[in-house]
Formats: structure tokens, C-alpha cells, sequence
């Protein structure tokens, strides 16, 4: 009995590996299975496992999305021990097609196949067909990605937007700003719109208000802030998604993101309540003459759990991705 075929798409984070099974012609995620990084030496062997438990299966292409650069001939895993030259790898694995995008680059994929039961929609009215999409997020850091339509598909944008200055617009924000200088230098956006980020925002607001910090984890700052019982963490988790809500509307209209913003990240699904009575679309929308160009654009919360999967099995057959 010959096996069905099928390829192998891949998610691979700090922690742990995600991996699926799409059919030909598919985009349906098969088999998901979650495997922790550091019970494996290297990538190889965590995929021989997974496949072992799939022996119906014939794998002959593969791609996998990597929480680190992946423009250079080796991966190198920021947060875990995992490197490996990429021809060397497809050559063990035996794979005749094996393609390899960051992580948010398959995240901004994973959007167009991710269904409208996992997009909250929050403010704006609807997307232009065919016209540009934003993708960004705070998570572990600060994912800024986009869709620009071309005449054969959806060409994903790699970009470093997580990085660009703070840019303060009252005095408490630059009272954060001096207390991040003199910690940091520089201070990016991503100082303050990602996971430790929140907590950098939190210790900043205690010491403008000289008390001491309560909360030493983001999701400690995130909890009090949704239980009503710390002040300032309820100020810090308002202003996160103030200053998050401008960056976004500086990021729209620097890619004409007419097509949709999508909020991808482990943090604002979250508190998505929270997040829609925030002052983010406001924010989002407060560009001065620009304002009515911004509050036609939709802004989705993307809730899919398995999106950098389902970008992964795009960017396999995306013809703008080699």
C-alpha cells in the first residue's frame, strides 16, 4: 500500500518545536504535535521523532519557520542550543525541497489562511482587497512584518520595525523615556512593547511615583492590571496599549497598510477586552491630518494559536518566498 503524501511545516521557538502535516494542495494542519526543544540535540532528531509517529506518512519537502535570522548559511537558535549548516540538514533529513523563513515572517503568512472565527476585530471599517498588510506584535519581542500583493502572490516584508526610536508625546512618557536612556542608551520601541518590555514600562511608572516595584514578571504586572488590584500596573498595561496603538498607526502609514493591521504575539490575545477599551485605537487614529486615512484601516487581533504553522505551509508553496 503506497503512503499518502505529504509535507512537513515546522514552528520553531526558544522553547519548543511545533510541527504539522499539510496534504498536497492543502492548507489544513494535520497531526499538530509540540515537542520541547532541549530533550533534542539538534533539529534532526526532533523531526525524525515526530515522523516516527507517522509512518503512513511520505515526506519529501519541508519548511519551517526559526525565532532567528535565517538569511546565512547556518541557523543559529537565539534561545536554545540548536544550530546547524541548513544544507547539511536537508541532506541528513533527506528532503528534496527545504525551505527556511523567520518566524514572523510565517506569522504575517499565517494570516491569510487564518479563519475569521480567530480575527477580533477592533476599530476601523474594511480592509482594501489586493492592498498592503501590516503584521505586529509584542511577544518574546517586537514582530513588525507586511503583505505587499504582487502580480503572482502575497510577498512578505522581513523588517527589523520592532527596533525604531521611542518616540514620547507627553511628559510622562518622557520621564519614561529619561529613566530607559539612562538604563539602555538607545531606547527602540521594543524597550517597551514586548514581554520584558512591560515590565521595563511597570518599574518606570513605580519610579516616577517613588514606590517600589510589587512584580517582578511581565504576567504578574498583566494579572494585577486585569484584577484591578495594583494602580500602577493597571496604568502600565493602559499605557502599553497606548503607546502600542501609536506605533502601529506610525507602521500603517509608513507601509499604506490599507489591506488590514493584523496584531499577531503571545501578548495581546491575552486581554483582548482590556485591549478594545484601551486607548490603542485612539491612539492608532491620532495622526492630525492623517486621522481619516487611519480610522478607515481594520485592525484584527489575530487568536489563532497555530499560526507560524500555517504560514509555514504558505511559504512552501508562495512562489516570493525561496
Amino acid at each position: 500500500m503506497s503512503k499518502a503524501q505529504y509535507a512537513l511545516v515546522g514552528d520553531i521557538g526558544g522553547t519548543n518545536a511545533r510541527f504539522a502535516l499539510v496534504a498536497r494542495d492543502s492548507f489544513e494542519l494535520e497531526h499538530i504535535q509540540v515537542l520541547p526543544c532541549n530533550d533534542y540535540a539538534n533539529l534532526d532528531e526532533a523531526v525524525r521523532d515526530y515522523l516516527a509517529g507517522h509512518p503512513e506518512a511520505e515526506v519529501h519537502e519541508a519548511c519551517m519557520a526559526f525565532a532567528c535570522p535565517v538569511h546565512g548559511d547556518t541557523i543559529k537558535m537565539t534561545n536554545n542550543h540548536w544550530t546547524f549548516n541548513k544544507a547539511d540538514m536537508q541532506a541528513r533529513l533527506g528532503f528534496d525541497t527545504f525551505k527556511y523563513v523567520n518566524d514572523f515572517t510565517a506569522m504575517a503568512l499565517g494570516t491569510l489562511h487564518v479563519t475569521d472565527a480567530h480575527l477580533q476585530q477592533v476599530g476601523g471599517g474594511e480592509g482594501k482587497p489586493g492592498a498592503a498588510r501590516l503584521v505586529i506584535g509584542p511577544g518574546t519581542g517586537l514582530g513588525v512584518s507586511g503583505l505587499v500583493r504582487t502580480m503572482t502572490d502575497w510577498a512578505p516584508l522581513s523588517t527589523e520595525g520592532g527596533h525604531v526610536d521611542f518616540a514620547p508625546t507627553d511628559e510622562v512618557e518622557i520621564s519614561v523615556l529619561r529613566i530607559l536612556k539612562e538604563r539602555f542608551g538607545r531606547v527602540s520601541v521594543e524597550r517597551i512593547l514586548c514581554g520584558e518590555g512591560l515590565l521595563n514600562l511597570y518599574r518606570s511608572l513605580c519610579e516616577i511615583d517613588g514606590v517600589e516595584p510589587a512584580h517582578t514578571q511581565p504576567s504578574q504586572v498583566t494579572e494585577a492590571a486585569l484584577a484591578n488590584s495594583d494602580l500602577i500596573a493597571h496604568k502600565t498595561l493602559k499605557l502599553f496599549c497606548a503607546i502600542f496603538g501609536r506605533v502601529a498607526g506610525n507602521a500603517a502609514l509608513t507601509l499604506g497598510a490599507l489591506g488590514g493591521v493584523y496584531v499577531c504575539g503571545g501578548i495581546i490575545p491575552r486581554f483582548i477586552e482590556f485591549f478594545r477599551d484601551s486607548d490603542f485605537r485612539q491612539c492608532f487614529e491620532d495622526k492630525g491630518r492623517m486621522g481619516d486615512y487611519l480610522g478607515g484601516i481594520p485592525v484584527y487581533v489575530v487568536t489563532e494559536t497555530y499560526t507560524g504553522l500555517l504560514g509555514a505551509a504558505e511559504a512552501l508553496k508562495n512562489q516570493e518566498v525561496h
